[in-house]
């Protein structure tokens, strides 16, 4: 069974009659790329900062690798953030602001600044002054301040916020690799899904400080994917029929009266033909299968209406 890197039972958080968060339950495993998907304001901040300790919840709990936030101290070490622009020093280096940072949390060996900045690409750009980083490259330059103490969690808002796509995907490749060859667990926010898309494995959607859905990227990648959906009174003959009689191996069983066929060049009209020939009562048959932008505004409008 899989390490729980974090888990929140039914967090909130007011400010004066405002909820920013409202009874918030999400689980994050070790190992996870974990993508928090929400518009500008849902509450992605507002998660982190309290998962982190940067704010107090005004109910529920969260616990942090089986640590509640009564012993947050053992588990703070196993934990780095980059909420907001951490506060580098434009005529310092790259190197130096690093060096300032390991003398505030008393690393003594330069070997942790050197790895750090090996590992997010910007040993060749050490000792270049901070201010005349580019955008991007101030970004991995947060990401190594955040790995510095060899964290087994990271906690990142809007990393990718404002990147041209070569800055995007060089960040991309860093998070991949600190996950891969570190087993480094990563909760990244964005409210570009499909920039997240490239690189989580598990998805929570988040609106109005309300969990929407929490998800993984194959039961997304389901749900998203053209389809022909079928609706029918006796799902284990169809399958039968499906396979036997029509070859068809592409395709999921959904419920207990719905199955999705993602066979390219189906004929919709055949598939109903030949299980209706067969006695199958087919209800409905109709294709299915959204954007990943389509799908969040779906999932945000099925709340607003209900």
């Amino acid at each position: 069974m899989k390490e729980v890197a974090l888990k929140t039972k039914g967090l909130t958080k007011e400010y004066g009659k405002f909820k920013a968060l409202d009874n918030v339950d999400m689980t994050v495993f070790r190992g996870d790329i974990y993508g928090l998907i929400g518009r500008n304001g849902a509450g992605k901040t507002t998660i982190m900062k309290t998962i982190t300790g940067l704010t107090n919840p005004t109910s529920g709990l969260y616990e942090v690798f089986g640590q509640g936030k009564e012993n947050s101290q053992k588990t703070k070490r196993r934990v780095g953030c980059l909420i907001e622009n951490p506060a580098f020093f434009g005529n310092l280096t790259g190197w130096q602001n690093l060096k300032y940072y390991c003398k505030l949390k008393g690393i003594v060996s330069d070997d942790k600044i050197f790895e750090s900045l090996r590992l997010v690409d910007l040993e060749e750009a050490k000792d270049k002054k901070f201010k005349t980083y580019s955008l991007g490259m101030k970004q991995r330059l947060g990401i190594a301040l955040a790995i510095m103490d060899d964290p087994d969690f990271i906690i990142l808002d809007e990393p990718i916020n404002g990147l041209d796509p070569i800055g995007i995907s060089k960040l991309r490749d860093t998070f991949k690799m600190l996950n891969k060859e570190r087993n480094l667990t990563i909760m990244i926010s964005s409210h570009i899904l499909s920039e997240l898309y490239a690189v989580a494995n598990r998805f929570m959607f988040i609106d109005h400080g309300s969990v929407i859905k929490e998800i993984t990227k194959e039961e997304l990648d389901d749900e998203c994917s053209r389809c022909l959906v079928v609706k029918v009174d006796d799902v284990k003959k169809s399958v039968g029929i499906l396979e036997n009689k029509l070859g068809i191996s592409k395709y999921k069983v959904v419920d207990n009266d719905l199955i999705r066929i993602y066979e390219e060049d189906i004929n919709a009209a055949v598939i109903n033909r030949e299980l209706v020939i067969n006695n199958v009562a087919v209800s409905s048959v109709g294709e299915s299968g959204v954007s990943l932008e389509e799908y969040f505004k779906g999932l945000v409008k099925e709340v607003s209406n209900d």
